[in-house]
């Protein structure tokens, strides 16, 4: 069967032909945790170590609300707005995270007593903080969240380089946050 411009469009039988000399398991390879339905499915060792990032990612973020909300010194409005960012990005970073997991059909667990039970970061102190002191607990909490996502970095590797990606970026912009943030309290070396 030809259309008016030339071009051939197979008909029944020659589609019936076509698919008949395709390999019997075309479309139907797998790895051992695909399926033709799902694709990619996280083992409990992936989904354990990309649900130990997202507890930390979310502290982080509810961590530096309240520092936000409570800094109080000099340079206040510069490291209140720096604490804006941070929050964003850690929020963000989050959700990816919550998403990625999604993606490779294993459920996220964002709820606040999983965070609190499971989070590696110490918990922030109340009431007003000196913008000092408010500098080196967040970047505390920056290199703490950091530590985790390099101790679970091989794991996630090893079984999705596409979430190790994520990982990278996500540490990339955090070292970055912490190397910024700590630059407040530094004084420059002696010559």
């Amino acid at each position: 069967m030809h259309t008016n411009e030339g071009e051939h469009t197979m008909t029944t039988v020659e589609q019936t032909t076509h698919t008949a000399n395709a390999p019997a398991d075309a479309g139907a390879r797998k790895t051992n945790r695909e399926n033709a339905e799902k694709g990619f499915q996280a083992s409990k060792a992936l989904t354990d170590a990309l649900q130990k990032v997202l507890v930390d990612l979310i502290e982080l973020h509810l961590q530096g609300k309240q520092a936000h909300w409570n800094v109080v010194g000099k340079n206040f409005r510069d490291l209140h707005l720096q604490l804006d960012e941070i929050i964003d990005a850690s929020r963000e970073f989050s959700d990816e995270i919550a998403e990625r997991l999604r993606a490779l059909h294993a459920t996220p667990d964002g709820r606040s007593d999983t965070v609190a039970a499971t989070t590696t970061l110490p918990a922030y102190p109340n009431g007003e903080i000196d913008t000092m002191e408010t500098v080196d607990l967040i970047t505390a909490r920056l290199d703490t969240t950091v530590a985790r996502l390099r101790k679970v970095h091989d794991t996630v590797d090893d079984e999705d380089p596409t979430s190790a990606d994520l990982l990278h970026a996500i540490i990339l912009k955090l070292e970055q946050y912490a190397w910024m943030v700590s630059a407040e309290n530094r004084v420059p070396a002696k010559k």
